[in-house]
């Protein structure tokens, strides 16, 4: 056993799944669910992702509490809990930027912002929700950390033994950089996504377009049905790395349309086969 109490802020897909998870390596004895949505959290408690609903009161008692809710809650739910947190205590997150979540943290926390280990799994679904949960969620999954400089050394090999008995591979990397590596290959293909889908649904004529969709469709856009409130969050958190990226497709779409419009063939097909062989390059790495 790793913690004797765990507390999750948020008992949806992130921390649902990392509750069944540590439950199923008995890495925690018990663990108590935090939310806003009496709903949700009842539905965490039939499904068996917490042992019982707590008050921040109960959840700041708790050895380790995981914060699974959209980043831009972060501040605020710490300014709830801090007041209530025992000595040891230690604070982690899932959300998806760090620097803000970070600098939230430092205010909200102050001299307990040691105890505060930032973390992202590289991991999820376009589900949501607590019957979107599963315990095998972070098998074989990466799991950032981006500890800083005061983070207590014995918390951060806590966090890290914990998503390790979920089935991660854990790595540390820079807040900032971070937060400019996800803009790229994760931020910016989700608004990518939503920006197509949503062009095609304003059409007067959008329905055709939809009934004739076929897989190469719902591929590039399932994660699309990712949740708005997140993603809206996301945008707004990680802003100016997020702009940063949006100009570099937009830049790379006006080139490849000018590709297209000069009839350039032979520019084509190099475009396609540098971006097919660094595909089957990145394949092959995440298949070793």
């Amino acid at each position: 056993m790793i913690v004797g109490t765990l507390a999750i802020v948020g008992t949806g897909l992130i921390g649902g799944s990392f509750s069944l998870a540590l439950k199923q390596a008995g890495a925690v004895h018990e663990v108590l669910g935090v939310g806003r949505n009496p709903a949700s959290l009842t539905a965490a408690l039939e499904l068996g992702l917490i042992d019982r609903a707590a008050s921040w009161v109960e959840a700041g008692q708790a050895d380790c509490v995981l914060l699974a809710m959209p980043v831009g809650e972060t501040e605020a739910v710490l300014k709830s809990l801090a007041p209530h947190l025992k000595t040891g205590a230690i604070v982690t997150d899932a959300g998806s930027t760090k620097a803000n979540v970070v600098e939230a943290a430092r205010a909200a926390l102050g001299a307990r912002f040691a105890d505060f280990v930032p973390g992202h799994p590289i991991a999820g679904s376009e589900q949501s929700g607590p019957g979107a949960a599963r315990a095998d969620l972070y098998q074989g999954r990466k799991v950032v950390l981006t500890p800083h400089a005061d983070t207590r050394a014995d918390a951060l090999a806590t966090v890290r033994a914990l998503w390790e008995a979920a089935g991660a591979q854990v790595e540390t990397l820079d807040a900032e950089l971070h937060d400019r590596v996800f803009a790229a290959v994760s931020h910016l293909p989700h608004l990518a996504a939503f920006a197509l889908v949503d062009e095609l649904a304003q059409r007067a004529d959008g329905d055709t377009f939809f009934r004739f969709a076929a897989s190469g469709f719902r591929d590039f856009t399932r994660i699309a049905g990712s949740s708005p409130e997140m993603w809206r969050d996301i945008a707004l958190a990680n802003r100016e790395a997020v702009l940063t990226e949006l100009d570099a497709y937009v830049a790379a779409l006006q080139a490849l349309r000018q590709t297209v419009a000069s009839e350039d063939a032979e520019g084509l097909l190099k475009l396609f086969s540098r971006a097919r062989a660094a595909r089957e390059n990145w394949m092959k790495k995440q298949d070793s």
